[in-house]
């Protein structure tokens, strides 16, 4: 957010300094590499200094490549890169094409009910809504930018195949059966995700049009005539029902990152 108020700040021509403490720490980070294992133990701290579970791709990653641009050192990006493979290769499952959301959550461990894996929805849009911030901010030219297309292309083309017939997703990506019911965060972050995925020529428009556009239409369905935006699962780490009265901040949020996106699909 600092880094967004600076970019603003800049773009205006309003002399503004590069948030010290968010370099700082950055910087802080890289010079004194955890010693914690991606094995997330919330009884040992220094796993928790780890990208260890697949929410982190959203909270960290993109404020390193917002670093590198506006400071013009590329060993903010090299960091984030090697941080994030580390967790890719932890995490993904290249059959899948999805995240698991932590170790915990390996199919020797635990299964769907209909005996899938379990992919929680909102943790794989929390993976979705970080690669679109890393894509806006990472140079055409650079070289660390083929893996994340790459990336992104394969989640992509694996969530629009989860998407059910009214245009959602559910808090269980591979089990719909045992969640009904709409997810509107996961939802919201994944129509977001793929709009931007076409507006940016990552994504073909014909084959996501009627992707997007379904999702978009299922997503206003769930605001309530005072605003609220119903449906989206608590805080949590695992596919767990949701009602109709369900609401949070980042299911908002995520709504309206969608919902930017389809102003520039519109335009």
């Amino acid at each position: 957010m600092y880094l967004e108020m600076y970019q603003q700040k800049q773009k205006n021509k309003n002399s503004y300094r590069i948030p010290g403490p968010t370099r700082a720490r950055l910087d802080y980070v890289m010079a004194n590499p955890s010693k914690g294992t991606l094995y997330l133990d919330y009884g040992d701290a220094q796993t928790l200094e780890r990208w260890s579970w697949c929410d982190a791709l959203f909270m960290a990653p993109p404020v390193y490549v917002k670093m590198a641009n506006i400071t013009g050192n590329e060993k903010y990006v090299a960091f984030m890169d090697k941080e994030f493979k580390a967790t890719h290769d932890f995490l993904y499952d290249k059959e899948e094409h999805l995240f698991y959301r932590d170790r915990r959550y390996f199919p020797e461990k635990i299964r769907e009910a209909n005996g899938q894996k379990v992919f929680w929805g909102r943790g794989n849009g929390w993976v979705m809504g970080g690669l679109v911030s890393i894509l806006k901010d990472l140079p055409q030219d650079s070289k660390y930018r083929p893996f994340y297309e790459q990336l992104f292309r394969e989640m992509a083309e694996k969530i629009a195949a989860r998407q059910d017939e009214t245009g959602f997703w559910h808090a269980s990506m591979l089990d719909h059966e045992s969640y009904p019911n709409p997810e509107t965060s996961s939802s919201s972050f994944f129509c977001y995700a793929l709009t931007y995925g076409v507006n940016a020529g990552l994504l073909d428009k014909v084959k996501y049009t009627t992707i997007v556009t379904k999702a978009w239409q299922a997503l206003v369905s769930c605001v309530f005539a005072d605003g609220k935006l119903g449906w989206v699962q608590p805080i949590g780490q695992d596919p767990k029902l949701v009602t109709a009265d369900m609401t949070e901040v980042y299911g908002v949020g995520a709504f309206l990152l969608a919902g930017t996106e389809m102003l520039k699909w519109l335009k």
